[in-house]
């Protein structure tokens, strides 16, 4: 079978009863040879096309797999940094142009800043993730996105187990007490409130960009995911509730967490597009059926 134009272009075997006689089996294996040759333009363009539809067939799983080696690369280096000098000054000198009073009482900005700050922190906070997790479920389960559901519910888990227990790892001391502007009460490294935030936000914008076609309602999507993750670690920043490298750790676990959730999701999608389905009855025939 030729590669590139889909035809047998020699006989490799002779028909029942026939045996090939040494003029054909060499003119047949000269057959082959040819195919090795140089390509026809038709061919070229033939095989263009199929390597095309095949990279925007699989570049998004290309795209997934890349920012799950990337976070976990960004992840193991900023851990290593943590505990050198370069890192902690890194951290202590955010944390000063954040606090130049040294006090949590007059941080950098106007008096509103702080305030808005502390209501939108509360986005990547697990009561709320959670409370918007259980809208989320039961909508998807509703429209029978049963797998996506449950990915979602794995995500949210998975990333609290993460946290709590990398947290619990590093053990990393909060920035002073002095200077933060909320309650906290676990360890530092990573931001649980990042690291949460970049799992919930990124599969629900994932999703999401499968419900529209266009190009521009999908971008629009990704990128308000990607906002709504970005306020939340940088409020942990500014309220003094992390360090600095805590909340790209988190951003880096959350993002590499959620893309591999994503991987999980459609390798199933592929396997089960590969098996014969059953003909799809929608929920109004079953309705009219009873």
């Amino acid at each position: 079978m030729s590669l590139w134009t889909g035809r047998d272009d020699g006989m490799t075997e002779a028909p029942p009863g026939r045996r090939f006689s040494h003029h054909e089996r060499v003119r047949g294996t000269s057959r082959k040879r040819d195919r090795f040759g140089p390509m026809t333009p038709d061919q070229i363009a033939a095989f263009a096309r199929r390597a095309l539809r095949i990279a925007r067939t699989e570049i998004a799983a290309i795209s997934a797999l890349f920012i799950v080696a990337l976070g976990v690369m960004t992840f193991v280096e900023l851990a290593d940094d943590m505990t050198e000098a370069d890192g902690r000054a890194f951290d202590e000198a955010v944390l000063e142009a954040l606090r130049p009073n040294a006090t949590a009482l007059d941080p950098w900005g106007p008096g509103w800043l702080e305030t808005a700050a502390m209501d939108l922190t509360a986005l990547g906070g697990t009561a709320v993730l959670s409370l918007f997790a259980v809208i989320v479920t039961g909508f998807l389960v509703l429209q029978r996105k049963r797998l996506s559901a449950l990915l979602l519910g794995l995500g949210l888990i998975g990333g609290v187990a993460l946290s709590e227990g990398l947290k619990a790892l590093f053990g990393r001391d909060r920035p002073p007490e002095a200077l933060r502007a909320v309650e906290t009460m676990s360890a530092s490294f990573p931001s649980g409130h990042s690291l949460l935030s970049a799992v919930f936000y990124l599969s629900i914008g994932v999703m999401l960009t499968r419900a529209f076609p266009q190009k521009r309602f999908k971008a629009y999507v990704i990128g308000v995911a990607v906002l709504l993750t970005l306020i939340v670690g940088l409020t942990r920043v500014y309220l003094a509730a992390h360090w600095a490298t805590d909340v790209l750790a988190g951003w880096s676990v959350g993002a590499a967490w959620a893309m591999a959730l994503w991987l999980v999701a459609y390798a199933i999608q592929r396997r089960q597009a590969a098996r014969p389905q059953a003909p799809h009855v929608l929920p109004v025939d079953e309705d009219s059926q009873t």
